[in-house]
């Protein structure tokens, strides 16, 4: 047992270094897989032999998936962690055949590339992003909480001033929802606009409203960055005396 984790978690071991290598290339070779059969008219046999070689890639995700949660410390703090659901759900579509096909968040599982590489650098700038959250977190719910009631808003507001001239692209406040979505993030498809003067000038009130919401979250997360950094900075000033 001690020796298969070894292997699987130890990326310092010749067994260890060759096991994350073949891992991370057969992600990759089933991630372009994947987009070669998106490919239209894609001939019979190709298809025939993407099928084959992601059912080989599947089979050895599934036994590298049970046995890193055989030689994993805390089986369920694996399992729940974030790589752990990445890795089921990359595989469990197979096995259920649904429609579904979550093959693409297999990309995740590069990550693990950052610690395989010794990439020190990176891997601290990780964690600066992960404290940097942990710092506004609170800032960033309470504002995405308000985003979602403007959007709402937003959607009610144009519907009521659009609906009498435009019945089938304002029909609802559902439809109304796609409108404000482009319209608050300053996207603007141009496939739902206002034609009438209310319409218009409350649609000026939501872009300067968006402008807002597409720059405060990049505020606070610089800010909590830059928390972040002062806290590593202190830290690292601590480290040398003791």
């Amino acid at each position: 047992m001690q020796k298969l984790k070894n292997i699987i978690e130890d990326t310092d071991t010749p067994a260890g270094k060759v096991f994350d290598v073949v891992i991370q290339a057969l992600i990759i070779l089933s991630l372009v897989g994947f987009s070669i059969e998106t490919l239209p008219n894609l001939p019979v046999e190709y298809r025939r032999m993407l099928r084959i070689t992601e059912i080989v890639c599947v089979v050895i995700f599934t036994f590298e998936y049970i046995a890193r949660i055989i030689v994993a410390s805390n089986k369920r703090a694996f399992i729940f962690s974030f790589f752990g659901i990445v890795d089921a759900l990359a595989i469990l579509p197979f096995y259920l055949a649904t429609s579904l096909d979550l093959r693409s968040l297999r990309s995740f599982r590069l990550l693990r590339l950052i610690r395989i590489l010794k990439l020190a650098r990176y891997n601290a700038a990780a964690k600066r992003f992960h404290r940097a959250f942990l710092i506004a977190k609170e800032e960033i719910a309470l504002f995405l909480f308000a985003s979602l009631i403007v959007l709402y808003l937003a959607a009610v507001g144009i519907y009521h001033f659009e609906y009498p001239a435009q019945p089938e692209a304002f029909s609802s406040v559902f439809h109304s929802l796609w409108w404000a979505v482009t319209t608050l993030t300053t996207v603007g498809y141009g496939d739902m606009y206002p034609i009438t003067a209310g319409g218009k000038f409350f649609t000026f009130l939501i872009l300067v409203i968006g402008l807002g919401i597409v720059s405060v979250p990049a505020g606070l997360v610089a800010s909590a960055l830059s928390k972040a950094r002062e806290m590593e900075d202190k830290e690292l000033e601590i480290q040398p005396g003791e």
